[in-house]
């Protein structure tokens, strides 16, 4: 298991706009190469987004579904990128300061992944990374298209 945690200097609200996009996760997500769709109830339990995940020209396309969901704090995601894997992911927001405290923490739920500790060690080095991009995203109170579209929508645009 790779436990990960950041300090962020946005509020809670804002970090949730970028897990509740999907089309940001290939954005912040390290070795996501591109969104393909989402379940237009995204992020409701049981809803999935559709993604690549690869290096260089090699990808697989697979799908990523929500388990549990309490807005803005918490979501918790089954991801696929099979046959290479699965992992159950779990990120939970809590109030710091006038900031927030983001902590990811991804379980392989593979039989083989889950014995390898190698594997641990450098998902967590990947989810380190990973989480400093969200954090320049919601720093920035950046959005994916799927936010942009909502919001366009909601306005009437």
């Amino acid at each position: 298991m790779a436990r990960n945690v950041i300090e962020i200097d946005a509020p809670p609200e804002r970090v949730w706009e970028v897990l509740s996009d999907p089309s940001c996760y290939p954005r912040w997500v390290v070795g996501a190469k591109d969104f393909r769709d989402a379940d237009p109830e995204f992020p409701a339990i049981g809803s999935k987004f559709h993604h690549r995940v690869g290096v260089g020209p090699l990808t697989i396309a697979d799908h990523t579904e929500v388990l549990d969901v309490n807005p803005p704090w918490r979501i918790e995601l089954r991801a696929k990128a099979r046959p290479l894997g699965s992992a159950h992911v779990v990120l939970t927001a809590e109030p710091s300061g006038s900031g927030t405290r983001l902590t990811m923490i991804e379980d392989p739920t593979d039989p083989i992944t889950r014995l390898m500790s190698l594997v641990h060690v450098l998902v967590g080095v990947r989810n380190a990374r990973g989480l400093q991009r969200l954090k320049a995203m919601a720093e920035a109170g950046e959005r994916g298209r799927a936010t942009r579209a909502a919001t366009a929508a909601a306005a009437g645009r």
